[in-house]
């Protein structure tokens, strides 16, 4: 049962927690674990809960009084309290997670080591001990851990070695300042740990043994991104961090970037890049890790009342995460690979019949308010702020942060606390600001009508708006691009582009679509390989993804761009990224012969590109992920053949064994027998997909068990078996699962719970089957009623797969 709003206003008004004393004993068993907590509080005469969630629960003890444990109901205890000071005891049995959420437990497949750590996030604490979880309600933690005598334990507060007994250790942790409890984190195991200091601040940093190598090389790198990133911190917001150590542990199956827990932020172990990095990787990185430092000030020292407030948390961090690094870091072209990395994550969402506002959601329940944890929250949000901080100049911005955080130092506020800190330093109303940006949805459309010598501005007809925008054009004439500062302050502007081509926005510094006119689109092919200026080939790309996305661009069009500027320029190869996007959405999309016209180009980029470059590097994925070549990709899935200055690290050779699963140019037992030549973290999920995007039916029954639970893996296998189910060209061999989806869709759901689950819904959704049937058993998924966060991924696939057969 999700805590709606209503409960969490009235637990707040009759309850203030003095304290949590919570006891852990790690080694039951591998499946369990036990959890003692007390809990201090007062109350008012009420009748309210606690929140616990166990596998068995034993014990109720309220003010040394028994209660019955048969009370437990839907993960609530009722609580009949009188007025007063009390004391609540609950002993359970908890069991340990492997869906990254609640404690998470994970087997290294590199050494048979287990490894433990905590994601409190939104509901998943209860999991780990009783609580009253809200944000609001924020106490101070204390800790003991038992666990095995050769792991390390680190938690929200300096752990401290009590002493071992036979094959155990105690560990005690805290008191802390008081925290929320979405915050709360232990991270126990057989961690490798690298210990430092600056200005006075114990740092940490630690991974799985496995990694050691990797995160001893890396350390350096870290460190001085953290240390950099606290001096720069502590300038602009002049309060120092407050939390003690300051403990960087990358784990296991991490669902998220890295989450913001106070002392012991948690980062997926994979940003520590085992294999080869490009400096977009690493901006990417150093991103995450000036965000979740910004978030130690805001979220962690002043927490937003609810969940309808998280965007302040996410959208503060993710401005002030990027400012950092390009002011204070060597990252000075941050802001670059954020464009490509964030962008369009965040207009495309903002563009979806789920949209919603930046702030003001009045999320009804909490897990309601996780599906508007997305790139709205995010990429928008950030944006705005940047413009918001432009507006007021920074002495008024950094001024009414400043008086935010001493005014509700270890405190909750909200999104009108702020503004009205905001309002005080700048000396103006932002009423309207407010109103246009932040509480009105969706994005302009802001085009060029070169016969009207205008450029347009229209907003959403369902959500209208008058928002100013301050931008850079940029056009193409003699002398190659020029640009100029432009505003766009009505639905009309003057501006007579002649003949030139054209592109709006070209330093992306407002929020809106702004796809190329026609004469700009045709001409793109010819100028796009001379064009020097890395932002504006940035913005250039965003324009052509959103002009496909809205269908005022076609396949066709995309793939005579990519064969003449293919964009090996965006080094990173995430899911946000335009390799990716090439691969899965435009090419399937796109007539025949584009994937080969992709690949000469991508390989004569490769081949001209400087030896041991990155340009050179992300040419060369990109020339083995379209290869249709067998004898050549297995020469390199064995290493062998490679051009000079590219590595043939694991992560390339399963490039290219996955490029030949899809075209059905090897077989399981050649996949399982390179898994078992490397087994670790990341080629069990390497091999997860690749052996999902084989074209036979055995493949995808593969996929499908994980899908359903049949087979139970860890998150990140899930995921990776359904982004390998769905492949172009396959649908004959998936036909059958596509039906499956919508026919089994509650066992895929009772497999999988929170954050996952989500997940789950988005990458089984059978994409490539572009038909009238997909659409009509979508809708009448649609129909049913369904988990918020679900209906919302299964509501945005559904508006992707409308999209792409708009444009097929």
């Amino acid at each position: 049962m999700s805590l709606t709003r209503a409960e969490a206003e009235h637990r707040a008004s009759v309850l203030t927690v003095s304290s949590y004393d919570v006891d852990l004993d790690l080694t039951l068993a591998e499946d369990v674990f036990a959890s003692r907590t007390t809990i201090r509080f007062r109350s008012e005469a009420a009748t309210t809960f606690v929140d616990v969630k166990p596998r068995s629960l034993h014990a109720l003890l309220l003010d040394g009084q028994r209660l019955d444990v048969d009370v437990l109901a839907e993960g609530r205890v009722r609580l009949d309290l009188g007025a007063g000071e009390h004391e609540l005891v609950v002993e359970a049995t908890m069991g340990f997670r492997n869906d990254g959420e609640g404690l998470h437990r994970s087997i290294d497949p590199a050494d048979g080591r287990a490894y433990v750590y905590g994601m409190s996030f939104m509901d998943a604490a209860p999991s780990v001990f009783a609580c009253f979880d809200q944000p609001d309600l924020k106490a101070p933690y204390s800790m003991r851990v038992t666990a095995p005598a050769d792991w390390l334990v680190v938690g929200n507060a300096p752990a401290r070695d009590a002493g071992s007994e036979g094959a155990t250790r105690r560990w005690e942790l805290g008191p802390t300042p008081p925290l929320a409890t979405y915050f709360v984190t232990v991270v126990a195991g057989p961690y490798h740990l690298i210990r430092d200091e600056h200005d006075g601040i114990p740092l940490g940093l630690s991974s799985r043994q496995s990694l050691a190598s990797t995160l001893d090389r890396e350390a350096d790198e870290l460190l001085t991104l953290t240390r950099q990133s606290f001096d720069e911190l502590h300038r602009l917001f002049g309060i120092r961090y407050p939390f003690g150590d300051y403990h960087q542990a990358f784990v296991p199956e991490f669902n998220a970037g890295a989450m913001e827990n106070p002392g012991c932020v948690t980062l997926r172990d994979p940003l520590l890049f085992e294999g080869a990095s490009t400096r977009a990787d690493r901006s990417f990185r150093a991103n995450i890790v000036a965000h979740e430092m910004a978030h130690q000030w805001f979220g962690n020292i002043v927490t937003p009342k609810w969940w309808d407030d998280l965007w302040l948390n996410e959208s503060f961090a993710e401005y002030m995460g990027l400012r950092v690094i390009t002011d204070a870091t060597e990252y000075v072209d941050g802001p670059l690979h954020d464009s490509y990395a964030r962008r369009t994550w965040g207009i495309t969402a903002d563009q979806r019949p789920t949209t919603h506002p930046v702030a003001g959601n009045a999320a009804p329940d909490a897990l309601s308010a996780l599906q508007n944890f997305d790139g709205i929250s995010y990429a928008r949000g950030s944006n705005v702020l940047r413009q918001l901080a432009r507006r007021l100049g920074d002495d008024a911005f950094l001024g009414g942060v400043r008086e935010h955080f001493e005014l509700h130092r270890f405190g909750n506020a909200t999104m009108h606390d702020l503004f009205a800190s905001w309002e005080r330093a700048g000396g103006a109303s932002l009423d309207g600001f407010v109103k246009d940006w932040l509480l009105t949805p969706g994005a302009d459309r802001i085009e060029l009508d070169r016969a009207a010598g205008v450029v347009r501005r229209t907003s959403p007809a369902a959500y209208p708006a008058d928002r100013r925008h301050d931008l850079v054009v940029a056009t193409h004439g003699p002398d190659g691009w020029t640009q100029r500062s432009f505003v766009v302050d009505g639905p009309v502007t003057p501006l007579d582009a002649g003949d030139t081509p054209v592109l709006l926005d070209a330093t992306e510094t407002t929020w809106a679509v702004s796809p190329p006119d026609p004469l700009t689109l045709a001409a793109l092919p010819d100028l796009a390989p001379a064009m020097t200026d890395p932002q504006l080939r940035a913005t250039m790309w965003n324009s052509v993804r959103l002009g496909l996305f809205e269908a005022v661009i076609t396949p066709a069009q995309v793939a005579d761009l990519l064969a003449t500027a293919p964009p090996v320029e965006d080094t990173a190869d995430g899911a946000r990224n335009l390799l990716p996007w090439v691969l899965e959405t435009v090419l399937p999309l796109a007539p025949a012969g584009s994937t080969e016209r992709f690949h000469a180009a991508v390989r004569a980029a490769a081949e001209r590109a400087e030896t041991g470059s990155e340009l050179q590097l992300s040419a060369f994925r990109a020339t083995v992920l379209s290869s249709v070549d067998p004898a050549e990709l297995e020469r390199w899935a064995a290493g062998e053949a490679l051009p000079e200055g590219i590595d043939g690290d694991s992560d390339l050779r399963w490039k290219a064994r996955h490029r030949l699963a899809e075209i059905g140019a090897t077989d399981r037992a050649a996949l399982d027998a390179a898994l078992d030549a490397e087994r670790s973290g990341s080629t069990t999920v390497h091999h997860a997909r690749a052996v999902s995007s084989l074209p036979t039916t055995e493949a995808k029954e593969f996929a499908w068990a994980r899908a359903t639970g049949e087979v139970s893996v860890p998150n990140y296998e899930v995921k990776a078996a359904g982004a390998g189910l769905w492949r172009a060209g396959q649908q004959q061999v998936t036909a059958p699962f596509a039906a499956a989806y919508f026919e089994e869709l509650d066992a895929i759901l009772g497999a999988h719970q929170g954050w996952v689950q989500g997940d789950v819904v988005e990458a089984y959704f059978p994409i490539t089957h572009l038909d009238d049937a997909t659409e009509a058993a979508t809708a009448a998924a649609l129909e049913r009623d369904l988990p918020g966060a679900v209906r919302r991924r299964l509501a945005d696939r559904f508006d992707e797969l409308r999209r792409r057969r708009a444009v097929q």
